[in-house]
């Protein structure tokens, strides 16, 4: 389909140089997925070889394990030599480098620290090398915006927004910086891929969530945007409440090319956006046209020509992905952003589904079943003995000191590109609730409120779940669409999702029937209670492009956050 609006300059340029990198890109995973295993033998040898000589090879006898030369034989030897490790296991080695220490992980320093909440009140500090961002996370991405442009060869053609993390957030206590590989990534990008981008780095620097929204949202209705990126779709859903509620001051901030004066940010980002700036009243006429006539702006409306939507669909994300479905153009195409995390990206989606590719060329994989998850000594799996409809834990090693990892990932397998298994994410290990036992799963709740929902006729826009030790049981909070649901209707509503959670799990079930579970407590929330919340971790210093929320949870801290937002 021709666009019909502006075109950047030079996207066919942008298409011929990345589809170049991303068809050598291709050909070496092509490679690696005729023999899984034996690309994966290759790359633990050079992760090994790589930090042998650190203080962690060392201790693991690193320079040993490369002796072996059956691949089968380095695997078993590697699992006996180094135990599986979470964050608290390599916090001393991590806390070594974050002092200046040198050679401990992996060779020299990191060259960045990405940050992340841990299961302490000290967050993760996830080391990323030199190695590993030129070597993998550089030639991921560029494979990725390759796929990108296979979903549509006007990808790049209109501007891009492109959501991501503040680039520098801070300094490690020996100078090294902290920020977000996406922000990073962002400012290293390539020129001529730049050029599309419709925001300058300094927004990513603004630490008012509104304020950075509002930028952000600024300068890609200026453009004939054509790709939007961010990892969660509560972002998408968030930008379109945005827009309509600030869509008259967009409009004469286009029309005038100039800046709300009330947005609270730095001299130097306002500075920099305002640089960005030129009246445009033909723009101004054609949004207030669009407003005119449709009464609600919608991205079909304001971009007419947007050709990609790279989000997560996967996991819980379904609840946002319900608020914007019909909202873009028909030609809109909206592939799955993929599985990953701060840790570790461990592939692409590479088959048009929402299935993520495995790169064993780029780190080493281990699994567990999931129902050995419990076991004292559970048996460890290769790439090659995974089954297809079966779920696993995941365990990486990486070229940025994770050895054996727990990703505390549930992944399921859904098919084989060649000899690698695909996979989609599930829910994080620890979204498993166990109080007295019942091993209340996320999904469980979620297909509970599902239920309810349609035996009632009673839709939610919002819901989250605690557990509550305390109590012994949970509490349930919901936000509904009728506003005017009444605390008794919610009562009804809650003991129908009870009674749903005992038909799903047994154990719940037993648990409830056998009063070691309490009634769980259902509570009203207020209109957009989910914004605010978010709203309240992002101006603590959460990222809001890649912020993620589980809807059941045993977290206090996050709870406690609800607790004000219920209605009287």
């Amino acid at each position: 389909m021709e666009m019909k609006g502006e075109k950047v300059k030079g996207y066919r340029k942008i298409n011929f140089l990345m589809g170049c990198v991303g068809t050598i890109l291709t050909m070496q995973l092509n490679k690696a997925s005729k023999n899984a295993i034996k690309a994966q033998g290759k790359t633990l040898r050079q992760i090994l070889n790589y930090a042998k000589d650190s203080e962690y090879g060392k201790e693991h006898n690193f320079a040993d394990l490369l002796s072996i030369k059956d691949d089968k034989e380095l695997f078993a030897a590697y699992r006996k030599a180094v135990q599986v490790n979470d964050y608290e296991d390599l916090r001393p080695y991590i806390n070594k480098h974050l002092n200046g220490g040198e050679n401990i992980l992996f060779p020299g320093k990191p060259k960045m620290y990405a940050t992340t909440s841990g299961t302490t009140k000290e967050p993760k500090w996830i080391p990323i090398t030199n190695e590993y961002f030129k070597n993998v996370y550089g030639k991921i991405n560029k494979l990725w915006l390759w796929t990108l442009i296979k979903q549509s060869k006007y990808t790049f053609a209109g501007g891009v927004v492109s959501i991501v993390g503040k680039a520098i957030e801070g300094e490690a206590p020996d100078g090294t910086i902290v920020g977000s590989v996406s922000g990073v990534s962002y400012t290293q990008c390539p020129a001529f891929i730049k050029k599309a981008y419709t925001a300058p780095n300094e927004v990513f620097e603004i630490s008012d969530y509104k304020a950075r929204n509002y930028c952000i949202f600024l300068l890609g209705l200026i453009r004939n945007t054509s790709l939007i990126v961010t990892a969660n779709p509560s972002t998408v859903a968030g930008m379109q409440d945005n827009i309509i509620a600030n869509y008259d001051q967009y409009v004469h901030d286009i029309e005038t090319g100039t800046l709300n004066k009330d947005l609270d940010m730095p001299d130097y980002c306002r500075k920099a956006i305002e640089a960005m700036l030129v009246p445009n009243p033909k723009r101004a006429q054609e949004l207030r046209d669009i407003k005119a006539k449709y009464g609600t702006p919608l991205p079909k409306h304001y971009w007419p020509d947007m050709q990609v939507l790279n989000t997560w669909r996967s996991g819980n994300t379904k609840i946002y992905l319900d608020k914007i479905t019909g909202t873009f153009p028909e030609q809109c195409k909206t592939p799955e952003f993929g599985y990953f995390a701060s840790e570790c990206r461990v592939g692409l989606v590479m088959n048009g589904k929402n299935d993520t590719t495995l790169f064993p060329h780029m780190h080493y994989f281990e699994f567990i079943r999931e129902e050995d998850m419990e076991m004292e000594n559970p048996e460890f799996l290769t790439i090659d003995q995974l089954e297809k409809g079966k779920r696993y834990c995941l365990y990486v090693t990486t070229w940025a000191g994770l050895y054996r990892y727990n990703m505390n990932d549930l992944v399921e397998v859904t098919g084989f590109q060649g000899t690698i298994p695909t996979i989609q994410f599930i829910q994080k290990v620890n979204g498993i609730i166990t109080l007295t036992g019942e091993k209340l799963h996320e999904r469980q709740f979620i297909a509970a409120v599902h239920e309810a929902e349609k035996k009632l006729n009673t839709p939610c826009r919002f819901f989250i779940g605690f557990a509550d030790e305390q109590y012994s049981g949970y509490r349930f909070y919901y936000e509904f669409e009728n506003d005017n649901i009444s605390q008794e209707e919610a009562d009804k509503f809650n003991k129908l999702v009870d009674e749903e959670l005992k038909d799903i799990n047994i154990e719940y079930a037993a648990k409830r029937n056998s009063f070691r579970l309490q009634d769980p407590v259902a509570y009203r929330l207020e209109r957009d209670a989910f914004e605010k919340f978010k709203a309240r971790c992002v101006a603590e210093g959460a990222r809001d492009g890649q912020f993620k929320l589980m809807l059941l949870l045993n977290d206090e801290k996050r709870h406690v956050k609800f607790k004000d937002l219920v209605k009287a």
